[in-house]
């Protein structure tokens, strides 16, 4: 099989009631092993290791349809989906077309509030892999592995990779948290049992997250010699580098030397870009030499409704009925783009450009009712067909992995820090690009089959745009408009909030509520102004 053996057995839904009251869990599952059985051998640590990472791409131990978080439906709490409805529909990028399906709605329209599901389903299912992480760090701290039997070097040594990797998931758990809610309640493996944490506010957030990748760093290993799919220094670099990009919104100090500095260190590591742009989305993705962390994806094993299945039957167009161009069924257009994404493709610079996936066809442009999906383009960026065009094992659950991280993205941050270093600022027409950066941004755009630039025509507004066509549907956009200073006002698209041409909304709005039921389960935890 491609892929890490995502084992099922999400270890410690036995035992998350007793790591945090922030989640109410379950498991009906009698598969499901005792820490003590679990943990019992070697073996059963590299088991709990992969339910680390499971629960990134699974939403329980049952099918598509099961979920170990109580009251909370599979289909709003898988970690990609709701991270890409998250960072997507709530911008210029796309709108889902069924807005009958809980939260979508206000998604779609900027109008979300505390008790949105998905917003819950995001909420609980990052913080159930705070919990799970913790665990792991628990049952493989050095007096447990002891007490266990479990004393052999190599053993010992494998293990300590895993703590270190499974480290890297919860900073990473805890980067997504401060994104897009700006605080969150801390654990970590000392947290007492039963104990409801503390509010972390962004800059404590940010300062566990930076000194926790850190102090893993030198103990990771390389980039791209660890097993598919699993941590390494790579990834561990891309969300340091992802962080100090965002400093000046996450902390009010700005850190572009050192996010050049990480991105610099991730370009040399052995990543090379793809020679075709659109191998990177599709069903043996996994073997790109361009992706850098990727959350997996297989149709016989990992079937359930995440990023890259509802992303691919999205995209499907109910004029079009083209799913079987992409080896799947399709969902009669449930994902339509919005005119302003779409223009970002205008000119005769982007004719030849394969990141333009966009189809026309007779369709308009304008979208004026979000549930007539005849309305507005469709995209066809990603694919469950292989390279050389073989169909994936389902046409219902794809096995395209979802790339959280892309050596592109690496380039792009590095011009623009370098750029705003240099003294570019939001708005601003300064064109500062130096001849790296620059060779960069031409990289992309030749491999792309663009026109390529000169540094004259590279001001932030071109970087803002340039991060669109190369990164759409990719779950960065609504983090670019805030740093660019473009989400809430300024500028406008389609329905944005809740009007047809678009509107300004208020700037607490760059920030999700806090979940009404985690709010309610931990009294420590209070609401984001404006809401």
């Amino acid at each position: 099989m491609k892929k890490i053996n995502l084992i099922v057995s999400i270890f410690s839904l036995v035992t998350l009631l007793s790591c945090t009251q922030d989640l109410d869990v379950i498991s009906t599952d009698s598969t499901v092993k005792t820490p003590e059985a679990l943990f019992s051998t070697p073996e059963g640590y590299k088991q709990a290791l992969a339910g680390v990472y499971g629960n990134l791409s699974l939403t329980g131990t049952g099918d598509a349809g099961s979920s170990f978080l109580e009251g909370i439906d599979a289909g709003t709490s898988q970690f990609g989906r709701c991270l890409w409805y998250l960072q997507e529909m709530t911008t210029d990028e796309v709108v889902w077309s069924y807005e009958n399906d809980e939260g979508t709605a206000e998604l779609n329209r900027n109008t979300w509030g505390s008790s949105n599901p998905i917003l819950l389903g995001f909420f609980s299912r990052t913080m159930a892999e705070v919990a799970i992480a913790n665990d792991f760090l628990r049952q493989s701290a050095p007096e447990k592995l002891t007490s266990r039997g479990i004393t052999n070097a190599t053993d010992v040594a494998n293990i300590n990779m895993y703590r270190n990797e499974v480290r890297v998931l919860r900073a990473y758990a805890y980067y997504n948290l401060m994104d897009m809610f700006g605080k969150a309640p801390f654990y970590d493996e000392s947290s007492a049992i039963n104990s409801q944490g503390p509010e972390y506010n962004r800059q404590q957030l940010f300062t566990f997250i930076e000194s926790e990748l850190n102090a893993v760093l030198p103990n990771l290993k390389a980039a791209r010699t660890n097993e598919y799919g699993r941590v390494d220094q790579g990834v561990a670099n891309m969300i340091l580098a992802k962080i100090y990009l965002n400093a000046e919104v996450y902390i009010g100090t700005p850190k572009y030397t050192e996010c050049m500095t990480k991105c610099s260190t991730i370009i040399t590591s052995g990543y090379a870009l793809n020679t075709n742009y659109l191998n990177n989305f599709k069903a043996d993705n996994n073997t790109s030499s361009e992706i850098i962390f990727a959350l997996q994806s297989d149709g016989r094993v990992t079937q359930n409704y995440g990023a890259t299945t509802v992303i691919i039957n999205g995209q499907v167009g109910s004029v079009e009925s083209n799913g079987a161009d992409f080896g799947v069924g399709g969902w009669g257009g449930a994902f339509r783009l919005r005119k302003q994404f779409v223009q970002k493709f205008d000119g005769s610079d982007y004719a030849a450009d394969v990141r333009n996936t966009i189809i026309s066809g007779s369709r308009p442009i304008d979208i004026t009712n979000i549930s007539t999906n005849g309305q507005g383009y469709v995209l066809a960026k990603w694919s469950n067909k292989t390279v050389a065009g073989v169909a994936g094992s389902s046409s219902n659950f794809v096995d395209t992995d979802f790339p959280v991280f892309r050596l592109a993205d690496a380039y792009l941050m590095y011009a623009e820090a370098q750029m705003r270093k240099g003294g570019a600022i939001n708005g601003g027409t300064l064109a500062n690009a130096d001849a790296t950066s620059l060779g960069y941004i031409n990289a992309l755009r030749t491999r792309a089959k663009g026109v390529s630039v000169g540094a004259t025509a590279v001001n932030l507004d071109f970087i803002i745009d340039e991060r669109a066509r190369e990164l759409h549907w990719e779950a960065f956009r609504r983090q670019d408009l805030i740093r660019f200073g473009k989400y809430t006002t300024g500028y406008n698209w389609a329905w944005k909030g809740n009007s047809l041409n678009g509107t300004s909304i208020s700037d607490n709005m760059k920030l999700f509520p806090i979940p009404a039921n985690s709010l309610k389960a931990n009294p420590n935890l209070t609401q984001n102004n404006g809401y």
